[in-house]
């Protein structure tokens, strides 16, 4: 409703995974900085985690657009899969279609695949999303994938991105050989406070807003209590705050519009 008001060519808050909005904070540099090391050094297997609404899911689609074409890349964003779906699903994310579909079958097609991609001189990753959710079988069987290697290299990089939780299921004794081989880790924090205003700022950028939007120190400092700094959370609000600060005609988003926006959110 409010994007011709402003002269917005998209909403700036949406909470879609979308990486052309994506921020480079401070933790998200660092995040970004740790995958592209684990993937180009072929370490195998990499875990990233971070509270709900904190980006896990724009971050590795900003890294799939990052990678160039000698990697071959899949991204599993659903892990509520038996263990042969989940190969299934990895193997049509990677273009590969197969008429057999036991398990040991997809496994030797995976592997000859990834000779074949390691012989032309490019790399394979998979991302699997919300892999807090991932069963235990499912976990060791990762650890049976990430075996796939040669004398020199490993012909494949797992990403593992979850919440929390993935942490606290790796430390289980069952799983203690998946745990010891993830050779890179990071936690993603919420955004500082000083972050706060250019994050806002960037994501109005992007929209291309043609009316300048001005959002008040207070209002921020507002927006930071409410959201502790996590990124979703501030898109939730300050969308409801333009459909406001619309409805009152104005281009400055105050305190106490912000605050009234809160209680409506409840």
């Amino acid at each position: 409703m409010y994007e011709n008001f402003y002269g917005f060519k998209e909403k700036p808050f949406n909470v879609t995974a979308d990486p052309t909005f994506f921020y480079l904070s401070r933790r998200h540099k660092e995040a970004f900085s740790h995958l592209v090391y684990g993937i180009q050094d072929r370490k195998g297997i990499l875990e990233i985690t971070g509270e709900i609404g904190t980006g896990k899911t724009t971050l590795c689609r900003a890294l799939l657009n990052h990678l160039d074409r000698s990697t071959k890349t899949a991204f599993i964003l659903n892990p509520y899969l038996s263990q042969v779906q989940l190969l299934q699903a990895i193997m049509a994310d990677l273009g590969l279609n197969l008429k057999s579909r036991t398990k040991l079958a997809l496994i030797n097609a995976l592997n000859d695949f990834l000779l074949r991609e390691a012989n032309c001189g490019n790399n394979v990753v998979i991302l699997i999303d919300e892999a807090q959710n991932l069963s235990s079988k499912q976990l060791e069987q990762i650890r049976l994938l990430s075996n796939l290697e040669t004398e020199k290299l490993k012909l494949l990089q797992i990403v593992l991105v979850g919440q929390p939780e993935l942490c606290d299921k790796l430390k289980q004794p069952s799983l203690r050989q998946l745990n010891q081989r993830i050779a890179v880790r990071y936690h993603i924090l919420p955004l500082e406070r000083d972050e706060l205003e250019e994050y806002i700022k960037h994501r109005l950028h992007i929209a291309r807003a043609k009316s300048k939007i001005e959002f008040s120190q207070d209002a921020l400092s507002e927006i930071f209590s409410y959201s502790g700094g996590t990124p979703r959370l501030i898109n939730i609000l300050c969308d409801r705050a333009l459909l406001a600060g619309f409805v009152l005609e104005t281009n400055t988003i105050s305190r106490d519009l912000i605050k009234k926006c809160i209680e409506e959110l409840g």
